[in-house]
C-alpha cells in the first residue's frame, strides 16, 4: 500500500517536538538585583533576600576575612592600622561600597550585648511607622532580665512607637524592646524574624535568642556581622534619625523627662571627645560581652561604619577611644588599601557537571551566604571569561532548542519530499 504524509501534519509534529522540548528542559535561573544603593541617598527601603542555593552547589573560595588575626592590604603609602587595639574582635568597613577596609577576627563569634538591638531596629522599625500608638499592658513588660536597662516604660500609659524606638537608641532600655516586640508580633517571632534577616543580609555568625541583646546562652554576633547590621541601618532614614539623636524627651508620670544617649562617642560625656561627624549607631555592654560598639561617621563625602567589641586593656570607655582610632585609620586610609571583604552577601556558586570547578567568586568577598549571581561574565580560573551557573542553562537550553529544531527540520524536509513524490513509492505486504 502507499504510505503518505501530508505537509501539514509532519510540520505539526515538528512544532509539537519542539514545544515538547521546551516545557521538559529546566528553565533559567531568574535575574536578581545588583548592588546596594549608598548612604548617599538614605532611605526605608530593605535589602532584598539572597536566594537559597539549590542542592549540590558549592562554596566559594574563602575570604581573608575567614581567617585569623588581623587582615589588611595596604598600597604604598598607607598608613598603619592602629597598634595599640586591645578588643578581642573589630572591623572597618565603606559604607557607601560595603568594601571592608581592615578587621581582626571578623567572624569571631561573641556576644553582642546591646549591639543587637540593631539587628532588632532593621527589622522592626519598618513595621511599625513612628506616629503608631500603642497602650502598654503588664504581659508587655514580662520577662525583662534582671538588671537591663530600662528607660521608664509604665503599664497603662499609651506611647507612641517613636517614644519607644527613642527609649531604645538613646537609653538602650530593655522595656521600650519588650513593648515594640509585643507590638510586632511577640518576643519568639520578633525572634525568628531577626534571625531571618540576618540570613538575608549574608550575616551567617549572628544567634539570636533575646532580642534585646541581654546576655543568652548561645546568643552571639561577630564584628564583621554587626557591621552589616549597621550599613543596612543607615539605609533607612527613621534609623539615622533615631540613632544619631543625642538628647531627647520621654513620656512621663504627669510630665516628659529627659533621656540622653548613652553613646559617648556621640555626646561627649564622662570625658569622652565626641566624634565629628559622628551619626551614632548603637553601644552596648553586658558582664558577659564586654562593651560593645557600633558607630558610624562621615567625612569629606564618605561614610564609614566600625565595630569593636569587647576591649581588654584600656579601662571602662575604651572601645570608645579603639573606635576613634579605627575611624581615623580608615578615613586616611581610603583609596590607599585593598579591600580585604564586602559586607554585601556573597554569591554562591554553581557546581559545574564533570570535572569542571565552580566559578569563583570576587577574592575577599564577604562570608558565604545563599546569594544571587553577579550580573556579566563571571572571572575563570586562569582569569579569563569563565561560564558560570546560570550561563551553562542557557547553553543547555540552547542546545535542547537546536536539537529540537533540527529534528524538526528533518521531518518537515522529509515530509515535503514524501508529499512532492506522492504516489511514485510503494510499500509490498
Amino acid at each position: 500500500m502507499t504510505i503518505g504524509f501530508s505537509a501539514r501534519t509532519v510540520v505539526s509534529c515538528s512544532a509539537l517536538c519542539v514545544a515538547g522540548a521546551l516545557v521538559l528542559m529546566p528553565g533559567p535561573a531568574a535575574a536578581h538585583g545588583g548592588a546596594h544603593p549608598g548612604i548617599h541617598g538614605a532611605h526605608t527601603g530593605t535589602d532584598s533576600a539572597p536566594t537559597a542555593p539549590a542542592p549540590g552547589t558549592a562554596e566559594p573560595p574563602p575570604s581573608p576575612l575567614d581567617r585569623p588575626g588581623t587582615q589588611v592590604t595596604p598600597r604604598a603609602g598607607a598608613p598603619g592600622v592602629p597598634r595599640d587595639l586591645s578588643a578581642r574582635s573589630w572591623l572597618v568597613a565603606d559604607a557607601d561600597t560595603g568594601e571592608v577596609l581592615a578587621a581582626h577576627d571578623a567572624h569571631a563569634a561573641l556576644p553582642p550585648a546591646s549591639t543587637l538591638k540593631t539587628l532588632f531596629a532593621v527589622t522592626v522599625l519598618p513595621m511599625l511607622p513612628p506616629a503608631v500608638r500603642h497602650t502598654v499592658t503588664e504581659a508587655d513588660l514580662a520577662g525583662i532580665g534582671s538588671g537591663s536597662s530600662l528607660v521608664g516604660v509604665r503599664a497603662g500609659r499609651t506611647y507612641r512607637a517613636s517614644d519607644l524606638w527613642r527609649g531604645v537608641f538613646l537609653n538602650s532600655g530593655n522595656d521600650a524592646v519588650r513593648v515594640l516586640a509585643r507590638m510586632n508580633g511577640g518576643w519568639e517571632s520578633t525572634a525568628a524574624q531577626m534571625q531571618a534577616r540576618a540570613r538575608a543580609l549574608g550575616a551567617r555568625d549572628t544567634r539570636v535568642v533575646s532580642p534585646d541583646g541581654y546576655d543568652m546562652p548561645g546568643q552571639v554576633s561577630s564584628a564583621y556581622d554587626l557591621a552589616v547590621f549597621g550599613r543596612a541601618g543607615l539605609r533607612n532614614t527613621d534609623f539615622v534619625r533615631y540613632c544619631a539623636t543625642a538628647r531627647a524627651t520621654f513620656p512621663g508620670d504627669g510630665r516628659a523627662y529627659e533621656i540622653r544617649n548613652t553613646n559617648r562617642l556621640l555626646t561627649g560625656a564622662d570625658g569622652v571627645a565626641p566624634y565629628p561627624g559622628l551619626i551614632g549607631i548603637k553601644n552596648g555592654s553586658t558582664s558577659r560581652a564586654g562593651s560593645t560598639l557600633v558607630a558610624a561617621a562621615r567625612r569629606d563625602g564618605h561614610t564609614l561604619v566600625v565595630t569593636v567589641m569587647d576591649p581588654r586593656a584600656g579601662g571602662r570607655f575604651a572601645v570608645y577611644e579603639e573606635a576613634r582610632s579605627l575611624l581615623d585609620w580608615g578615613f586616611a586610609a581610603l583609596g590607599r588599601v585593598e579591600p580585604v571583604g564586602s559586607l554585601l552577601p556573597r554569591p554562591v556558586a554553581r557546581a559545574a557537571p564533570g570535572p569542571a570547578a565552580p566559578t569563583p567568586t570576587r577574592p575577599g568577598s564577604s562570608p558565604a551566604t545563599a546569594s544571587a549571581p553577579q550580573a556579566g561574565p563571571a572571572a575563570g580560573p586562569a582569569g579569563g571569561t569563565g561560564v558560570s551557573g546560570d550561563d551553562r542553562n542557557w547553553l543547555v537550553t540552547a542546545g535542547t532548542l537546536a536539537g529540537a529544531a533540527g529534528l524538526g527540520g528533518g521531518a518537515v524536509a522529509l515530509a515535503l519530499r514524501l508529499h512532492g513524490r506522492r504516489g511514485g513509492r510503494s510499500a509490498r505486504d
